[in-house]
């Protein structure tokens, strides 16, 4: 049996650990900080670059950007995080965030990807910088500026 290399299209961020080591067991093209790489369906994925969940979202931001993956979070507070909004915006970053509500836990961080997974994937093709606020039931674009 011959293992190709995985292309990873999406980094899971550490505030959604659990989720991200979900989807990095089911999908080899999701990483997340700290994932020691993996085998999954016939692909190998690489340990992610980001060694620790401890690393600052400044930190991690531009190199997950150059990267070209798709940043999933829940970040109550991106819109008031000007620090955040001014890496991804810098990096040409592509960030989603599940919304806080929806996603207090694990199964609902889940629920909220899932349901809205057609438009999330379609998003790993899209040019950043972008950030969408994401729920069970839609998808808003945050400002930038």
């Amino acid at each position: 049996m011959s293992l190709r290399a995985a292309q990873v299209r999406f980094y899971v961020d550490a505030d959604i650990l659990g989720l991200g080591k979900i989807l990095g067991g089911l999908r080899n093209d999701v990483t997340y900080p700290g994932d020691p790489g993996a085998f999954v369906h016939k692909r190998h994925r690489a340990p992610c670059p980001i060694a620790s969940p401890d690393v600052l979202d400044t930190d991690w931001i531009p190199d997950v950007a150059a990267r070209g993956w798709l940043i999933v979070t829940r970040d109550s507070m991106i819109i008031q995080n000007r620090n955040e909004i001014a890496a991804i915006r810098e990096n040409n970053a592509k960030m989603v965030a599940l919304n806080q509500r929806d996603a207090q836990i694990k199964w609902g961080q889940l629920e909220v990807f899932m349901t809205q997974w057609r438009h999330i994937e379609a998003l790993t093709s899209e040019r950043g910088p972008f950030i969408w606020r994401v729920s069970r039931t839609a998808m808003t674009s945050i400002p930038l500026d």
